[in-house]
């Protein structure tokens, strides 16, 4: 079997996500009927964490026990990515002793170079650039409210950060119909919304206006006005986002039926409201939990079990 790396969605094609969507599926129902499983048993998963996390943490480290494995977090104070050792002597020695490897960082850059030097597969846990993780779970959760990503209208509001372009990366696959509403200056790069439109299935709308974004919108989509990594930015976002929260003025412009997503931690009061993220229209906590599930299908399939 060739290796299978998970570092954007784009690497990989429709059947490839629909396949481990299916293997989520299955396992989360087989882990529901109270089923064991030794899918992964005597495997090694190694996490490594340059950024903090709770749900990533949580839900690759608990899936691996739970599909028969083992998993070990791993620090920079151990490794001394690409300092104290060359990315090319991380990648060759961890590869000795794991099985496979998912890392939480700053630079997609760091993650690719990890994958050019592993002969395991490596997972994208997160990066400023891109959290596929995070959206290969939405997909899932939306599957289980019975909505097909193929014509669904998915209103994302805020920042165009990293999860913004993995949803980017989706209507690679799905026709989605993706507006973005972002404040001037914090739209996604023109150039990559341009390749997904040349490339994608989907349609990708940008727009200033939270209200024209979410006209209709079936799903609205929103996160942290301030990533990791952006605190000096903090109090400028802060004057800037506020016409873009979520809230229950905004929700009514959606279709009647709408579902509010957040890939968490929620900034209460800033990009959502507590009637919102707390009130029906919520499926926040569903995501967290299927982080769990779609991260056992993604191991799965990465390690063709």
């Amino acid at each position: 079997m060739a290796k299978r790396d998970f570092l954007t969605l784009s690497d990989w094609n429709r059947a490839d996500v629909d396949r481990t969507l299916d293997l989520a599926a299955t396992i989360k129902e087989s882990y529901r009927k109270g089923e064991t499983t030794t899918r992964l048993q005597g495997r090694v998963l190694g996490m490594i964490f340059h950024k903090p996390s709770l749900r990533t943490r949580l839900s690759f480290e608990v899936g691996m026990w739970q599909l028969g494995g083992h998993a070990m977090m791993i620090t920079d104070k151990e490794i001394g990515f690409g300092r104290r050792e060359a990315v090319k002597d991380i990648g060759a020695v961890m590869s000795r002793y794991l099985d496979v490897i998912m890392i939480r960082t700053f630079h997609q850059s760091d993650v690719a170079d990890l994958a050019a030097n592993s002969p395991i597969p490596i997972i994208n846990g997160l990066t400023d650039a891109f959290h596929p993780c995070q959206v290969l779970s939405d997909l899932l959760t939306l599957r289980e409210r019975g909505l097909s990503a193929d014509g669904l209208s998915v209103a994302y509001l805020g920042d165009a950060n990293n999860v913004a372009r993995s949803w980017m990366n989706a209507a690679l696959h799905y026709r989605l119909d993706l507006r973005l509403g972002c404040p001037e200056g914090y739209e996604p790069e023109p150039e990559f919304v341009e390749g997904v439109r040349q490339k994608g299935v989907g349609t990708v709308r940008v727009t200033r206006s939270p209200e024209e974004a979410v006209e209709g919108a079936r799903v609205i989509y929103t996160d942290t006005w301030t990533s990791m990594g952006q605190e000096a930015e903090a109090e400028k976002r802060r004057r800037v986002f506020p016409p873009f929260q979520v809230n229950s003025e905004l929700l009514s412009r959606a279709d009647r039926d709408v579902l509010v997503m957040h890939c968490l931690p929620a900034h209460r009061g800033q990009e959502i409201t507590d009637e919102v993220i707390d009130g029906p229209h919520s499926i926040v906590y569903d995501q967290a939990e299927n982080r769990l599930h779609a991260q056992k299908g993604l191991l799965a399939a990465c390690l063709g079990a």
